[in-house]
């Protein structure tokens, strides 16, 4: 039996500058390492500490930074000193428009996975940004083992296809930076998601300091029965943490090896699914009164 995936929200508020967040982030990122974290996770968008409203849009376009620039690569350079994978987040600066973007660094330094929030939100301000194509996952070696490891950011949350998708292309975790109010109906989509795919989830929010944010930065391991649970028929509070509003590094335990029994035999996930019956998913036809007028439709990712 391996020791539990220690898992850092840095639920953390920002500086107003790059150079300060850079700064914050580093700090946030010491303390996680102290608490024994094997995976950071930032809130959404950290390098410009997600400043896009009532901001005219050149001004929030021109903060976006390489993802292969120095900010970026200061947590690569950090992950490998704590031996601590760290999930940090970017306004990117991309041919088109900027992208939300989540870079996973191991605990070697090395990127590992690269994220680009596929549900943009058009009906805001994200209608300038650059939306994502795919769900990819990757396998972190992390101090306890490998875990495969995939993300959504924010608004993904609301579509169930998101942690569907990273479920089939084998999510074991799935890392969720986030910048809105987690209030009781957004928390419960975040279980919902849990539990229908037996997935852990693990979603970084700012806290109550920063406008339009609440902390509630939740770990829900994905695990809703047990033979010797509390609850009716052995149910559980998959819940392992639940923040308050605060700013701080809040930790969770995630016991890997309880997660990967449970899905050997529980009915979720893939197991009973009848995909031949769901064709309607993959159509594009919006009808009324779903219709809006900014949606925007994402080209196919290229298969090779």
């Amino acid at each position: 039996m391996t020791r539990p995936l220690t898992i850092a929200l840095l639920q953390i508020s920002p500086t107003g500058t790059l150079a300060g967040n850079l700064a914050k982030g580093i700090l946030a990122c010491r303390r996680a390492a102290e608490l024994g974290a094997d995976i950071a996770l930032f809130p959404e968008m950290w390098s410009n500490g997600y400043a896009l409203h009532g901001r005219p849009v050149e001004d929030w376009t021109a903060e976006a930074v390489d993802v292969d620039g120095d900010f970026v690569s200061a947590f690569g350079e950090l992950a490998r000193e704590l031996n601590m994978a760290i999930g940090m987040t970017l306004l990117e600066r991309h041919e088109g428009g900027p992208r939300n973007t989540l870079v996973l660094f191991d605990r070697f330094g090395e990127r590992q996975l690269t994220y680009v929030k596929v549900h943009t939100c058009d009906f805001d301000v994200e209608r300038h940004l650059t939306p994502g194509r795919e769900f990819p996952v990757c396998v972190l070696d992390t101090a306890v083992g490998p875990v495969r490891v995939g993300a959504m950011i924010c608004f993904d949350r609301e579509f169930p296809e998101s942690a569907r998708i990273l479920m089939l292309n084998g999510a074991e975790l799935i890392l969720v930076p986030n910048a809105c109010p987690m209030e009781i109906n957004r928390l419960a989509q975040l279980r919902a998601r849990a539990y229908e795919n037996m997935t852990a989830i693990a979603t970084c929010n700012y806290p109550d300091s920063m406008p339009g944010c609440n902390g509630n930065s939740t770990v829900f391991d994905g695990v809703a029965y047990l033979p010797d649970g509390p609850g009716e028929d052995g149910s559980r509070d998959m819940c392992l943490l639940r923040a308050d509003g605060s700013e701080d590094v809040f930790v969770a335990e995630l016991d890997l090896d309880q997660l990967r029994d449970y899905r050997e035999y529980e009915v979720q996930g893939n197991a009973y699914r009848h995909p031949e019956l769901y064709g309607m998913l993959c159509s594009g036809a919006v009808d009324p009164p779903f219709v809006r007028p900014n949606r925007r439709v994402v080209p196919m990712p290229e298969r090779g």
